[in-house]
Parts: structure tokens; C-alpha cells; sequence
């Protein structure tokens, strides 16, 4: 009955979608005030019914109802109950009920927090996102049903892909859509201000907490994603250019130059056509990826499903909402002429630059990932674009893109003189000048990573000199206290994100410097490796709630002191019948102790050991950066609404 009821909900909730679709729009269309109106409880019924939906899914799922399809095939008693409920949105289905909830949710928040908007432009926000709620709302229903029931129930489940079956794997689909949906608001406002053929200094207060909230959680998402490939996956790497990390990144690129534009309309009226397409294509990404990972054309440890037809369906709401939203940006965008003037040697240059950075990554990302399938499918080749490729196509533009961004917040509006800017700059230089002597005279660091550790020091130096310059430390520093208690948290926010991007850097120039070696031992044996020894103690057998494993113990020391002890392990499930790998991993925040457990022959166990120079940096720069996007949330400068302006307050009384 509870299924049933769920598969109602998702009924009542593509009616209620539909209806939020149609009224609102039709009301600002006639300026019909009642109608206008309907959008916030349509929204909040939408928002009700899909999670009555959701609540359904995860009841049939924590009671391990073996009636429904779904839990069949993705559950199992034996499982602990976190993974019962992860099981939910661990499979297409119910990742695709969770997208919808996920959009009913931005939809109500817009209802609730939007009070401030003119009621026209509320009304067509609240339009469109019914109208993206409409499509995928009528996907779940008519092709990815998760209520369907099977009779006679099967006693117990199959399980739960056992790679999933990880507390990281558990939250990083919800973060990833919430990055992924929350880029549905900034496309809904960039089709309302074509429908309105306006765009202002408002519009672009409104955008940006969207887009900032948006790019905070694809930050989050990934990085959280990142970190499961690295412990779990047991390759000892964070970043693989596997085609479905790079559908994560396109949106997140193309998201980063959406945040930064947007407060170029916000301060200057400029740029307001490039913010718009940069909405558009941020969202266009976000369902490009979807269509990636669930039709099958791409092959990856992350792909959902392996299903043409749902893909050609996806595939068609792909085309519909961002080829609809291109052409009528093709029709309405020559009519928003910008009103901000500006010399290229300005704070607005310097975002510009930014945004041709970002957006000629986000082509180099795209065409990687995209050729082979179009070189198989139009000249029947079969080839790979890997990290040689991306690693190679990236790097001139990343380097640029750092230089600017320690640069581009000291640039003044408008107008702006280089020298100044060096002046205040000199020392965050001659940081990373020693730090690239020092790595080369005395560490005997590869030239690589040497710049990799001198551009983390000039982009935290930058963060920090940003930080000292607006308080005026050295010009008045009596006022300094003051002037920084009275800072906007958008400022703070601003320069710890970039700091974060430069201990992420940091992490990245250390992982250049990681060594690995694969060795076959006996219990009893040592090996020496990093300036360590590593000796495997025993391997014994081990038994789970859902799970037997065969376990290595690793005894690592360093000058006959112990350093740490590492179990890593290979598991089997025999729900699934399924292998899994799970590294044992130390970390001393300066660098990883990393073993994998292999195959066994012969009484000795092979195991690959790795010494990961700065890695946990990697993840803390990526938490740092979405911390940075929160703080800036909580500024009310930004959460707030523009006033408008007098005239037009005026012209309404």
C-alpha cells in the first residue's frame, strides 16, 4: 500500500508540476495579479507531493519490502540500515526521485525566500522550474517507475552494488545533485529575464546566491566523490579524467564563471548577455551529465544505468530545455545592451579573464570527453582520451587563470593601474619565487611540482593580501581591528575560497611527488619504502554483516619506531557475488601511508604500498572553498534583494 501511495504522490505532484507551470507564466504573460499569486502554493504543494514520494521510497526501502522491484534489486536484509536508505538513491530510480525532490525543494525555497521579487519575475522563475519538474517528473513515471512491484516476493534482496556500500558514496549523491538542480534556479531566472527582456543590477543580486549555493555544493559533491575513488577504488590517485568526473566538472566550470559575472552585472550593469548564456550553460551541463551517466554511451565505475531508451528520452529533455532556452536567447539577448563602461585594466577585465579562462577549460574538458563517442560513432574508431591529453590541454590555461585571481581583486572598478597592484603583490611574488628555489636547491623537487607549490603560495599570499589591503593594515593600522569587524562576510568569504583553491593546489603539486611499489610477502617480511618499513604482520579472515574478507595487517615504522598499522582488506559479498578492494590508509596531514591488498599465491600476500605526499590537502582546500561560498551566503548584502530604483518605486506609487 505504501508503494502504491508513492507512485501517487509522484502522480499528484506531475499534475501539481504541470499546473506550476502553466499558471504563473500565463499570469505574467496577462499581468493578472490572482494567477501570479498561484505560483508559491503550486510550489509548495509540488514540493509535498514529491516528498511523500521520496518518504515512500525510503520506508520500502528501510523495511526491506522484497515487493517492490526496486528494493529487489538494491537491497537486502542484512545490510546496516544507513546503506538500506543510501540503497534508495544508489540506483537510477530512486536517484532520479531524489533529482525531483531536490528541484521541488529549489522550487520552494524560491516560493518561500522570493517575497522580495517583483511579483512577474517570481511568477516566471516558479514557471520554469515547474516546467523542468514537468519533464523529469514524466521520465520517472513513464520510463523509471521505482514502485513497481514483483510478484511472488523473493524472500531477500540482491544487495546494494557493493562499491556503493560506503558512508562517502552514502552523501555524495545528495550533494552533487544539490550542486546539479541548484543550477535549475539560475537557469529558470536566466529564461525569465529573456521572457521579460530584462536585465539589471537586480537580476544580478538575485542570481548570485543561487549560483553561489550551487557551486558550494558541486564543490562539496565532488570532492566527497573524489575522496571515495581514492580510499575505496584502491588506484591511489584523486583525479582520473574518467569521463563521468569530467560530467561533474563541466557544470562546476561553467558555474565558477557564472559566480564570477554575475557580480559583474551586480556592481557595473555589464556583461549582462555572457551571464545570461553562462546560466543557460551551467544548467546545460548539469543535464548533459545526467544524460551521460544513465544512457549508456559512456562506460565508468559511476555510471547508473545502461539503458538507450531512457537515454534518447534524456536526451530529448536535454534538447527541449536547453535548445529552447538558446533560441530564445538568440531572440531576445540583442535587446539587453549593456550599461557598464569599463577599460580592459579593471576589476572588470580581470573577471572577464577569468570567465575566457574557465569557459576555454570547460571546452577542453567537453571535447576530451566527447570525441570518442562521436569518433565511434562517425568514423567507427575506437579511442581513449586520458590524462596525457587533459593534463597537457589544461595547464596553460590554469596558469594564467592563478596569476589572475591573487590579481584581480585588487583591481579597482572601472579603471585601474597595474603598478599599484604589484606594489601590494611583491611579497605574495617573492614568496613563490622562494618557494620554487627552495623546492629546486634543497627538497630536489621535480620543476613541476615546484610551480605547483609556488602557485598554492602566490594564491593564499594573494587571498591574504586582498584581506590586508581592504582593512588598510599598513596605511592606517590603528583603524585596522575596525575596519576588519566591519568587512562584509562576502569579502571573507571571497578570499578564503581562493585560499582554499590554492591548499588544494597545494595537495595536487604533492601527489606530483608520490611513489608507489608493488611487492609480494610473506608474513614476517619487510620492505623499505619512502624512508619507511613496512612489514606484514598476518592475513586472516574476517566476517561482516553482509561480507567475509581476507585481511592484511601492515606494521609500518620509521627508524624502528612504529608509525602505524594498516589493514587493508579484499572483500567479498556473497549477495552479489562481487570483489571489492579496501585500501588502509594513515595519514599524517604532511602525507598518506596507503596499502592495497592483492591476490594471494603461495602462502605470500602481493600488496602495493603508496606514499602520497599533502594529499589530505586536496580535500581540505575543496571544504575550505565551499566554506568560503557559505560564509558569503550569510552575508545579507547577498541574500537580500536590490532595492529598485526611484524612479521606477516612484512610477509604481
Amino acid at each position: 500500500m505504501i508503494a502504491e501511495l508513492g507512485h501517487f504522490a509522484l502522480a499528484l505532484a506531475l499534475a501539481l508540476a504541470l499546473a506550476q507551470s502553466l499558471v504563473p507564466l500565463l499570469g505574467a504573460a496577462r499581468g493578472d495579479a490572482r494567477l501570479m499569486a498561484a505560483a508559491g502554493p503550486l510550489a509548495g504543494g509540488h514540493l509535498l507531493a514529491v516528498a511523500a514520494a521520496f518518504g515512500a521510497l525510503l520506508w520500502a526501502f528501510a523495511a526491506n519490502d522484497t515487493s517492490v522491484v526496486n528494493v529487489v534489486q538494491n537491497s537486502h536484509s542484512a545490510k546496516p540500515l544507513l546503506y538500506k536508505l543510501s540503497g534508495a538513491w544508489g540506483n537510477h530510480e530512486g536517484s532520479m526521485v531524489l533529482w525531483a525532490l531536490i528541484l521541488a525543494l529549489c522550487g520552494g525555497a524560491v516560493a518561500g525566500f522570493g517575497r522580495d521579487l517583483p511579483s512577474a519575475l517570481r511568477a516566471r522563475v516558479l514557471g520554469v522550474l515547474g516546467l523542468v519538474a514537468v519533464g523529469f517528473l514524466a521520465f520517472v513515471l513513464i520510463t523509471s517507475n521505482p514502485f513497481g512491484r514483483v510478484w511472488p516476493p523473493p524472500p531477500d534482496g540482491q544487495g546494494l552494488n557493493p562499491v556503493l556500500q560506503d558512508p562517502g558514496l552514502a552523501f555524495h549523491p545528495p550533494l552533487l545533485y544539490l550542486g546539479y538542480v541548484g543550477y535549475a534556479v539560475t537557469f529558470a531566472f536566466a529564461i525569465a529575464a529573456l521572457l521579460e527582456g530584462r536585465v539589471d543590477a537586480a537580476w544580478g543580486r538575485w542570481v548570485r546566491p543561487w549560483a553561489l549555493a550551487a557551486w558550494a555544493f558541486l564543490t562539496l559533491g565532488i570532492a566527497l566523490g573524489s575522496w571515495w575513488a581514492y580510499y575505496e577504488l584502491g588506484w591511489g590517485g584523486w583525479w582520473f579524467w574518467d569521463p563521468v568526473e569530467n560530467a561533474s566538472l563541466l557544470p562546476w566550470l561553467a558555474g565558477t564563471a557564472l559566480l564570477h559575472s554575475a557580480i559583474v552585472v551586480e556592481k557595473r550593469e555589464a556583461l549582462k548577455v555572457w551571464t545570461v548564456l553562462l546560466a543557460l550553460l551551467a544548467f546545460g551541463f548539469s543535464l548533459l551529465g545526467t544524460f551521460l551517466v544513465r544512457s549508456g554511451v559512456l562506460n565508468s565505475v559511476h555510471a547508473f544505468a545502461n539503458d538507450p531508451e531512457r537515454g534518447v528520452f534524456i536526451l530529448g529533455l536535454l534538447a527541449f530545455y536547453v535548445a529552447g532556452g538558446f533560441a530564445l536567447f538568440a531572440w531576445r539577448a540583442p535587446a539587453m545592451a549593456p550599461a557598464g563602461l569599463f577599460a580592459p585594466l579593471s576589476r572588470e577585465g580581470g573577471l572577464v579573464l577569468n570567465n575566457l579562462l574557465l569557459c576555454s577549460m570547460t571546452a577542453v574538458v567537453l571535447a576530451g570527453t566527447l570525441w570518442p563517442m562521436f569518433a565511434d560513432l562517425l568514423l567507427g574508431q575506437k579511442i581513449s582520451v586520458g590524462p596525457p591529453f587533459f593534463n597537457t590541454a589544461m595547464l596553460p590555461l590554469a596558469v594564467p587563470l592563478v596569476l589572475a585571481m591573487a590579481a584581480g581583486p585588487l583591481l579597482p572598478w572601472k579603471r585601474a593601474q597595474l603598478w599599484p597592484v604589484l606594489q601590494r603583490l611583491w611579497w605574495a611574488a617573492l614568496l613563490a619565487a622562494l618557494t620554487v628555489a627552495l623546492c629546486l636547491a634543497f627538497a630536489g623537487v621535480r620543476i613541476g611540482p615546484a610551480l605547483g607549490f609556488a602557485a598554492a603560495a602566490w594564491l593564499v599570499a594573494g587571498a591574504l593580501a586582498d584581506i590586508l589591503d581592504r582593512i588598510a593594515l599598513f596605511r592606517r593600522p590603528s583603524a585596522a581591528w575596525s575596519r576588519a569587524r566591519g568587512l562584509p562576510r562576502a569579502a571573507w568569504g571571497a578570499a578564503i575560497a581562493h585560499a582554499g583553491l590554492g591548499i588544494s593546489i597545494l595537495g595536487m603539486a604533492g601527489m606530483g611527488l608520490a611513489t608507489d611499489r608493488l611487492a609480494a610477502l610473506r608474513p614476517g617480511a619487510t620492505i623499505a619504502h619512502a624512508g619507511y618499513e613496512w612489514r606484514l604482520d598476518r592475513v586472516e579472515d574476517v566476517i561482516g554483516p553482509n561480507w567475509t574478507s581476507r585481511r592484511a595487517t601492515v606494521t609500518v615504522s620509521r627508524e624502528g619506531a612504529p608509525v602505524a598499522v594498516l589493514t587493508p582488506e579484499r572483500r567479498f559479498f556473497p549477495v552479489g557475488r562481487m570483489n571489492t578492494t579496501e585500501a588502509a590508509i594513515h595519514t599524517t596531514w604532511l602525507s598518506d601511508l596507503y596499502a592495497v591488498m592483492g591476490e594471494e599465491e603461495g602462502g605470500t600476500a602481493v600488496l602495493r604500498i603508496h606514499h602520497n605526499p599533502l594529499a589530505p590537502w586536496i580535500w581540505l582546500g575543496a571544504a575550505i572553498m565551499a566554506l568560503g561560498g557559505g560564509i558569503s551566503l550569510t552575508d545579507r548584502r547577498i541574500r537580500v534583494a536590490a532595492p529598485a530604483p526611484r524612479s521606477r518605486a516612484v512610477a509604481q506609487a
